[in-house]
């Protein structure tokens, strides 16, 4: 196999209709590195023999000893199309037919990707920069959770893909499927993929439908002026339907080209295109024709040699093309090469295919090699999979066009069709990101989608040049002729050519400029100086430029994923572009500058870019935004074993925070360093990472920190009395800023009264649960209330969100749902703010008498609160911590007090809108810091009932109040909480695995010993293997995956997928009362309350009491005394 070299795939960066961006995508252990390793073989870049074994891509050691990828990792490759043109030719004594072949070259960046679920961050990096996708599914697991979630995401990034059905050798040698059973099975395979995308094509068509919908009733909305008018537009109201769409261009099906048949690991890989053209002649059937009909229930009737049909069988035990054709001929290759101990029929299979295989390998014991040499021969898999890259998917001058507007232009509706390469209206720099515009006056428009750390001494700069055999050739001549200068032997002679070449080599070497000097040459030739830090690590950005041509030296703008261009100085930087590389798996190739349209490496950049950002030559370019990455959720504080070695850590976090995508940094309040990771997988990851590359020392860990959250149930409490006294154990409250009221009569349940401090401000608060449903809703649109929280014009939003809200509310009303049904009339129109954070799921409302306030967010931005320019608190991450919110909280509070530090004036009565500022603030801080055990809280609406301020403190500083009624209103939010029986929801694991019938009572232990909920359990159809579903709680994760292997001796493999939280319905602080309680459970109580335990873990955790008796039920013991 011909190696490629470096300087073939610069010369086609060029050539931008003849690039393909791809990548890989796949579940777990579905063959994507192993597809890969064939694909690298076809370039000379690793052996053919040693595909599959080598896994070239995957360059970490953890990598090649779990044998799954963890990183995205790119590679170019070259691709030769070789294609015969038939000439006509005229002679003397007829027509002649000629022909000629001519060869195009075509460069593939491939981007192979992770399958496992802790690394869908890596998934998202890589399907960003590229414009098309290779799904793999294997034909024995089928479609599986990460099948489905790389599915959504080449839908959301408008990436086209093509389905590879892998490891059809297990259907052959493992399940023992006869061809038609195969191929039934496989066509299920395809069927449930297509199930996926029509699934993401009726979502997508509702959404579109649903926006034109709303325009025309915006439209006919206007006052009409005459009788005619109204009924034209009410006709057209009628008359509006769904919209028609083509989607026959979104499902795979085998004939269109988009379905690869294969099996990586022995190196084949077939389209039915293959099977049609051998067969075209054989039966002399058109070949377009041919290609129709080899999918699918169509049968050859073996009498009139004709096509038909399944109802044309009429009883007749026909096998469908596909099985006659081509699966029964692998079939017996495979039963040739492994069942028979007769090589003459593999001889004889071998010349019937004309192949050329080796008399050694013909003779060897080893059947699997035999095998990958007649199959790679016969249907290789690089020719398969890469033909079908360069004919199906686009290049980047036309998936540009298709791509960008939606990447440039979030916020815009673009239909389907619409060219804006070419609009007049388009900006000079959007037509030449859509154009993929190479020429030297086009903007450079360049997007990071992330960082990867590189040893220094694996930067081409710190390497040995490799010489060839020429140039060692000529270094021996250099020896000679120093040697006889060193003689004394000058001749006066004519240099010959040989020895111009020497001296040219020599004199580039003494500039340091050609290869290394051999060891003989060390007193000639001075050595280069080896770099003081060789294991220092630096940071590569992953990157695609979509416009212009990046060369080094250049100056550009470093755009965050926050840059507005209306606000050219924020997050905004400039750096001039010191490397540029050809990335190459674990080698980099340095480069000079690269074209439009190429997928390369880019450093120099580590101060600039934190994990992604977009590179333009002009800063009216529009940030290319962030990646959308799962909220990570375990943690773990981190300290050095020597003290002293504290800044190492910290400098290998910041390194850590920039090289991997989806790892988030915190530092708490207490000064401990912690580290939020995807999963268990990720967090070994990272702390290998630490310990090995970034800080260089010894780490202790401490045990994982699982997030939790409060929230109250429909049962008042058991312990706590009407007015809401605080339990022992419950945070610590502000008690010198808060004085408990004495209500002359019961308050309901949830309701507290307090004063403040110097008894002149009066807060009743009631806190009443929420119901599920708007709860699931208020998460699902975080997003979207941040985005109104930051907007300066978004009144249509503001009013789709709170319609919505209401919409869920008399969903719950109907459905029985709301504690007190009359108190939650007109809630949402008497809406004040969400919280924690402002986006949270818990709500205030106003029900203060005479207090009549705008609704949510308009009062707020009537006051000027929320603006875009001062509102940059709100993009900021936060963490679970109440830190951040404390701090951002007590910011805004001290802006308003600033507002008036004077006293008040004697006209103005003070009320609860002098005060708005500091009861919002208190909300948002009550809410983040639950009163359990400090963790947020979730599902509950708090009313403000009362509030009253003394007429003694009428003429008072607003400052002076403000402090005090911010604690009591927090302390009040507290007490109204634990009115009622509180519970902590568990963040919760959606486990999908697959396990043979052998193994499930083993299975069910497992997942039952560590509380796990079995959803669903199916038999997958043509498979001895059972589909179990189950939700599996965070905080017993932890070792589950070990813990099931080993059990299972290997036989099932979880996939663990963050699904949300959900409720313990257990009181933490029941205890014993009633006489049937006492007999049945004793004094002791030795029935374990789940979620006393885990709220004690997590308040000893943070520092919080703990009530734990150390000696409980003491018995008398006898001393024997020694004699």
């Amino acid at each position: 196999m011909p190696v490629i070299t470096p300087e073939q795939l610069v010369s086609l960066q060029q050539a931008r209709s003849h690039i393909r961006n791809i990548c890989i995508l796949a579940h777990v252990d579905h063959g994507k590195t192993t597809l890969s390793d064939c694909l690298l073989a076809s370039n000379g870049i690793i052996s053919p023999k040693m595909s599959g074994k080598i896994r070239y891509l995957d360059s970490r050691e953890d990598e090649q000893e779990r044998g799954i990828t963890m990183k995205s990792s790119g590679i170019s490759l070259l691709f030769k199309i070789i294609k015969h043109i038939t000439l006509a030719g005229t002679v003397d004594d007829g027509t002649l037919s000629q022909s000629k072949t001519e060869e195009d070259d075509y460069l593939i960046n491939l981007i192979d990707s992770p399958g496992h679920v802790d690394f869908s961050s890596e998934v998202s990096t890589a399907s960003r920069l590229c414009d098309g996708a290779l799904v793999i599914v294997d034909t024995v697991e089928g479609v599986c959770t990460q099948t489905h979630t790389v599915l959504k995401q080449a839908w959301v990034e408008n990436v086209r893909p093509i389905v590879v059905l892998n490891k059809i050798d297990r259907l052959i040698t493992e399940l023992k499927m006869t061809p038609t059973e195969a191929y039934i099975h496989m066509k299920n395979i395809l069927e449930q993929v297509n199930a996926i995308m029509a699934v993401f094509y009726s979502e997508d068509l509702m959404q579109d439908d649903a926006r034109k919908f709303e325009e025309v009733q915006q439209k006919n909305a206007a006052p009409t002026t005459s009788k005619e008018d109204a009924e034209a537009l009410a006709s057209g109201l009628e008359d509006w339907n769904l919209e028609d769409r083509d989607d026959s261009n979104i499902y795979f099906s085998p004939e269109k080209g988009n379905v690869i048949f294969g099996s990586a690991v022995d190196g084949w890989a077939f389209r039915i295109n293959q099977f049609a053209s051998i067969y075209a002649n054989k039966l002399g059937i058109k070949e377009s024709l041919l290609l129709k009909v080899l999918w699918g229930d169509f049968y050859l009737d073996p009498k009139t040699k004709r096509v038909i049909g399944y109802r044309s069988l009429k009883g007749r035990s026909l096998k469908p093309m596909f099985v006659q054709f081509a699966l029964e001929n692998i079939w017996a290759v495979y039963d040739a090469v492994f069942n028979q101990t007769d090589r003459s029929k593999v001889e004889k299979i071998v010349k019937a295919l004309n192949l050329k295989i080796l008399p050694r390998d013909m003779r060897s014991k080893d059947s699997k090699m035999l095998l990958q040499s007649i199959c790679g021969q016969w249907l290789p898999l690089s020719s398969s999979v890469l033909a079908a890259v360069v004919e199906l998917l686009p290049s980047p001058l036309d998936a540009q066009r298709i791509r960008m507007p939606k990447i440039l232009h979030p916020e815009r509706h673009i239909s389907a069709g619409n060219d804006l390469a070419e609009d007049a209206d388009a900006s000079e720099l959007d037509r030449a990101v859509y154009r993929c515009d190479a020429s030297a006056n086009a903007p450079i428009v360049v997007y990071i989608s992330k960082m990867f750390s590189v040893p220094a001494k694996d930067l081409p700069v710190n390497k040995r040049v490799q010489l060839t055999a020429e140039e060692m050739r000529l270094r021996k001549m250099q020896t000679l002729r120093m040697r006889q200068e060193s003689e004394g032997q000058h001749p006066n002679r004519s240099l010959s050519t040989e020895e111009l070449r020497l001296k040219r080599l020599s004199a580039l070497q003494l500039q340091g400029e050609g290869p290394a000097p051999l060891a003989e040459m060390v007193t000639a030739v001075p050595a280069p100086e080896q770099p003081k830090n060789d294991d220092h690590e630096h940071l590569i950005g992953f990157a695609r430029i979509y416009s212009g041509t990046i060369k080094t030296g250049q100056t550009l703008h470093v755009l965050g994923p926050k840059y507005d261009p209306r606000f050219p100085d924020k997050y905004r930087s400039e750096i001039i572009v010191e490397q540029l590389y050809l990335l190459m798996g674990r080698e980099l190739q340095p480069l000079d500058e690269v074209p439009a349209g190429n997928v390369f490496g880019i450093g120099g950049l580590d101060a600039h870019v934190l994990k992604t950002a977009t590179l333009s030559s002009t800063p009216e370019c529009r940030s290319l935004g962030g990646l959308r990455v799962d909220a990570p959720i375990v943690r773990v504080a981190l300290e050095p074993k020597d003290p002293t070695q504290m800044n190492q850590l910290r400098e290998g976090l910041k390194l850590l925070n920039q090289a991997d995508p989806s790892v988030e940094v915190v530092l708490q309040e207490t000064g401990e360093h912690v580290i939020l990771t995807a999963g268990e997988l990720h967090l070994e990851r990272c702390l290998k990472d630490l310990k090995e590359r970034f800080a260089k020392i010894e780490i202790q860990c401490s045990p994982p920190i699982v997030p939790f959250r409060e929230t109250i149930s429909k049962f008042p409490s058991l312990t706590a009395t009407t007015t809401g006294e605080a339990k022992d154990d419950t945070v610590d409250t502000d008690d010198d800023e808060a004085t408990e009221a004495k209500p002359p009569a019961a308050l309901p349940t949830g309701s507290t009264v307090l004063y403040t401090r110097n008894k002149t401000c009066k807060v009743h608060v009631r806190a009443l649960p929420l119901p599920p449903n708007v709860v699931q809703f208020l998460i699902k649109s975080e997003a979207s209330i941040k985005s109104v929280l930051q907007s300066d014009d978004s009144g249509s939003h503001i009013d789709d969100l709170l319609s919505k809200l209401k919409e869920e509310f008399a969903i719950a009303e109907k459905e029985g749902d709301l504690v007190e049904p009359e108190k939650w009339a007109g809630v949402v129109d008497r809406l004040w703010a969400f919280g924690p954070k402002r986006i949270g799921p818990n709500m205030l409302v106003n029900n203060i008498a005479g207090y009549d306030r705008a609704v949510w967010i308009r009062n707020a931005k009537a006051s000027g609160q929320y603006t875009s320019s001062n509102n940059n608190e709100l993009d900021r991450a936060f963490d679970d911590d109440a830190r951040e919110s404390l701090e951002d909280s007590e910011d805004g509070q001290q802006d308003r007090e600033g507002q008036d530090e004077g006293p008040v004036d004697g006209d103005h009565i003070l009320g609860a809108k002098d005060f708005d500022g500091s009861i919002n603030t208190s909300f948002q801080l009550a809410t983040q810091v639950g009163p359990m055990c400090a963790e947020p809280i979730m599902g509950v609406c708090y009313f403000v009932e009362e509030f009253e301020i003394d007429a003694a403190a009428q003429t008072s500083k607003v400052s002076s109040l403000s402090g005090q009624i911010l604690a009591t209103f927090k302390d009040a939010c507290k007490q109204a909480f634990l009115g009622w029986s509180p519970r902590l929801m568990l963040a919760m694991y959606s486990c999908e695995l697959q396990a043979p019938a052998e193994v499930l009572g083993k299975v069910y232990a497992v997942l039952a010993k560590r509380r796990g909920r079995i959803i669903s359990e199916e038999m997958k159809d043509g498979t001895p293997f059972f589909n179990i579903k189950s939700l599996l709680p965070v905080v017993e994760s932890f070792g589950f995956n070990d813990d099931i292997r080993k059990r299972t001796s290997g036989a099932a493999s979880p996939q663990l997928i963050f699904s949300g939280f959900e409720v313990l319905d257990q009181d933490p602080y029941w205890v014993p009362t009633t006489e049937e309680e006492l007999e049945d459970l004793g004094e002791k109580a030795d029935r374990e309350n789940l979620a006393k335990k885990y709220l004690e873990n997590v308040r000893k955790r943070k520092g919080l009491f703990v009530e734990r008796k150390i000696v409980e039920h003491a018995e008398k013991q006898q001393t024997l005394k020694k004699k």
